[in-house]
């Protein structure tokens, strides 16, 4: 085992005991593992994740502040990578349906023994050296033939700027006999997504096989068809408006994490925006290839036609623009990094990028900061209750607003306010 990849877990638990006992009793690095963090709730296990980008987060269902449920969802957003494994004290149709949805690795059932826990562990290990192994090298794909099918059709479509709007028709007919389309009724969107490796020296060393690891992702999240041409591998994928909208950009995301922890090599991917015709796939691959050109080229990471037009969407503008937009709405409650980019019309990875370039820190510090200083501010300056305050700085739970307070300003809202009071007291005498 020591030969082998030791994959990074973070742990998160309510249950202070279990989650201890969860800690130092499993002999991680024994089954493959290392331990790199735990948390006693939704809140900390997520600054983690987006600390420490994990192969494994396993994390109860119930927890304060944020649910794991909600947490899952999350973490699909900022690292799509991670393997999520839940522990939950409820046999729960609903909760097996969300785990289903967020493509969960394993759903354990408390109370759960330690002896459980490790054989689970051993399974999860399985599971996830079965991904990587499945990305790492090529395999012949069950599909291969109607994959074949469809690629050569596209790949005229895609590379060639000779198609004109009246042949539209006739592409999807060509489009449904080799099952690309279910039927000539059936209009979905499309967009190109064009995926490189780098070498060391930043030199492009994409080969034929990468084709494989890209369609292994891919097919968890949209139809797809991937081919090989010109040391790139390109990729037609097929969706409607909100397929797009929640999978693309994580897909898009997580293509280069899996090459860099897997491969070893930095990935470049650049995506075109929607079209909604087959004749219509040169222009987008032409944007795909001018969104994979922009920025450091020697980097990993996705980049979106869509937010470099306008160039007031690129660089220091957007992180600016972001910045400014957080401190209009860092009191409304459901704010986050994707409703955030919704706002701004990017794409969440890009602007999570650019916030960490330009502002030095996560969009999920920066959030917390301004509603803890804005909290301070009215505790030293209002009369408000606590419960007022909390409300006001985008927190439904005094709770969880209480917890961030102590976190970031190393006291209670209770206890400072106490403290604020004493001192004017004592100035006055």
């Amino acid at each position: 085992m020591a030969a082998k990849t030791l994959y990074t877990v973070i742990v998160a638990d309510d249950e202070d005991e279990l989650r201890e006992a969860v800690c130092t009793m499993i002999p991680w690095r024994e089954f493959g593992f290392c331990l790199v963090g735990n948390a006693s709730n939704g809140l900390d296990a997520l600054e983690l994740v987006e600390k420490y980008e994990p192969d494994l987060l396993l994390t109860d269902i119930r927890m304060p502040f944020i649910s794991g449920i909600e947490l899952a969802r999350q973490v699909r957003e900022i690292c799509p990578a991670t393997n999520i494994a839940f522990l939950s004290g409820y046999d729960n149709f609903e909760y097996a349906k969300q785990a289903i949805r967020y493509n969960i690795i394993s759903y354990m059932l408390k109370p759960l023994t330690m002896e459980g826990l490790a054989a689970e562990l051993k399974i999860i290990r399985q599971k996830i050296d079965a991904q990587f192994a499945q990305f790492r090298h090529a395999s012949p794909h069950q599909k291969a033939e109607a994959q074949n099918q469809c690629a050569a059709m596209l790949m005229p479509l895609v590379l060639d700027d000779y198609a004109e709007p009246e042949g539209e028709e006739q592409a999807e007919v060509y489009a449904k006999q080799c099952g690309l389309l279910r039927d000539l009724d059936y209009k979905p969107c499309y967009t190109v997504m064009v995926s490189i490796l780098l070498s060391e020296k930043g030199l492009n060393c994409t080969k034929p096989s990468f084709v494989s690891s890209v369609n292994t992702l891919a097919e968890k999240y949209l139809r797809s068809v991937s081919f090989f041409a010109s040391g790139k591998v390109i990729s037609v994928l097929l969706g409607n408006p909100s397929d797009f909208n929640e999978y693309l950009h994580i897909l898009a995301d997580e293509i280069p994490r899996m090459a860099s922890r897997v491969l070893g090599k930095r990935c470049r991917v650049g995506v075109s925006r929607e079209v909604n015709a087959l004749t219509n796939l040169h222009g987008a691959y032409r944007e795909a290839m001018e969104a994979l050109r922009q920025g450091d080229l020697s980097e990993s990471g996705a980049q979106f036609i869509g937010d470099l037009i306008p160039a007031v969407k690129g660089g220091s503008l957007l992180c600016k623009r972001a910045l400014d937009t957080l401190e209009q709405h860092y009191m409304d409650a459901d704010l986050s990094l994707v409703s955030l980019s919704e706002m701004l019309d990017v794409s969440p990875n890009h602007l999570s990028a650019c916030i960490k370039k330009y502002a030095g820190e996560t969009f999920i510090n920066i959030l917390i900061r301004k509603r803890m200083d804005a909290a301070r501010e009215l505790l030293v300056n209002s009369p408000l209750k606590i419960q007022e305050i909390s409300q006001r700085c985008g927190y439904t739970d005094q709770h969880y607003f209480s917890y961030c307070f102590k976190k970031y300003c190393g006291e209670s809202p209770n206890a400072m306010r106490r403290r604020l009071n004493s001192e004017k007291a004592g100035e006055r005498s």
